[in-house]
């Protein structure tokens, strides 16, 4: 495979132009990166290149010159030295197979997090299975990442996750700039791990708050996630430093604790008594931890884990509201 070119302007396909594509989009700009962001609605893409704003996913906030839009998808494939799937995970399998005979041979980094329905695959899984590429061209992003406050340049960092290190260390560098910073590590299936799980925390600790539970009850919460989240990616085969850093703590609290989370804001309406297509509705957004939940929860059976805490947010998803007793469950372990 070759290499991602250490030049000073890669040319970059970001497929997906919600907030976190459209974000990402404009760090890799302010990288000094060429990009391409292909828009599946075509107002979307004739705001970005006639306005550059995206208002539907981002306000105001504006989109610099390097990026350029498109609903043709081949034209935004043309000639890229990296393609970033920007896709919701439930939409990735679909979207790549109609994608797959216009990829070019270049690296392909993942921003979907969550656990596939139906396969229990991980995003970096399920573009191997899909495309057929080895996994020295298939790289993962994950970190304390709104999109909002990365759109308004808010400080903030990740990782990008690839086997081959020497990759990671190019696509991070191609995608760090004076606001954002992100580092490079091999592990992979870490990252994956941690991605996913953190929304299905997420909600839990929003249902916990929602019914009225302060500080500690969160803190509480949060911590199970975290040690769930360990435990699983440990037994399959994650690094335990992961955990402790930007793709598993990091994105952890900010999952948590933000009003920006959408899948915060879907476990507060549940613990306020709302209904789970209400709770979608408050939103305002793909909820990944609802459809991962019993996905993550059967991802762990095969590897011989118990999660309680993924185990009752995936019972109360499944039922379609929070159950009475969910809470103090979810608290006292």
């Amino acid at each position: 495979m070759p290499p991602f070119p250490s030049t000073s302007s890669p040319r970059v396909a970001v497929l997906g132009a919600g907030a976190w594509g459209s974000a990402f989009a404009l760090v890799l700009a302010d990288a000094g990166c060429r990009v391409t962001l292909w828009a599946r609605r075509a107002e979307v893409a004739e705001e970005v290149r006639t306005r550059r704003t995206n208002s539907a996913y981002l306000g105001d906030a504006p989109l610099p010159a390097a990026v350029d839009a498109t609903t043709d998808a081949a034209r935004a494939l043309h000639g890229a030295d990296l393609v970033v799937l920007a896709v919701p995970l439930q939409r990735l399998r679909a979207q790549l197979t109609a994608w797959r005979p216009l990829l070019p041979h270049v690296p392909l980094l993942c921003l979907a997090k969550g656990v596939e329905t139906g396969t229990g695959l991980f995003g970096t899984e399920v573009v191997a299975e899909v495309t057929g590429a080895g996994p020295e061209r298939i790289a993962a992003v994950s970190g304390p990442n709104l999109a909002a406050e990365i759109a308004r340049r808010d400080p903030a960092a990740t990782v990008v996750a690839c086997t081959a290190e020497p990759t990671a260390a190019r696509l991070a560098a191609a995608c760090t700039s004076a606001a954002f910073r992100a580092e490079p590590t091999g592990d992979v299936i870490g990252v994956d791990v941690a991605g996913a799980v953190k929304n299905v925390v997420a909600l839990a600790v929003g249902v916990v708050e929602g019914a009225g539970h302060g500080a500690n009850a969160h803190a509480a919460v949060l911590t199970r996630g975290l040690a769930e989240t360990t435990r699983l990616g440990l037994a399959l085969g994650a690094r335990a430093s992961t955990f402790a850093g930007l793709a598993g703590v990091g994105d952890l609290v900010a999952t948590c604790g933000s009003p920006r989370s959408r899948n915060h804001r879907a476990g507060l309406a549940l613990g306020r008594g709302a209904s789970l297509q209400q709770a979608l509705a408050a939103a305002g957004g793909t909820v990944e931890g609802v459809t991962s939940a019993p996905a993550v929860l059967r991802r762990a059976a095969t590897a011989g884990v118990e999660l309680p805490l993924v185990a009752e947010v995936a019972a109360a998803v499944t039922a379609g509201a929070a159950p009475a007793g969910l809470v103090a469950r979810l608290v006292a372990g």
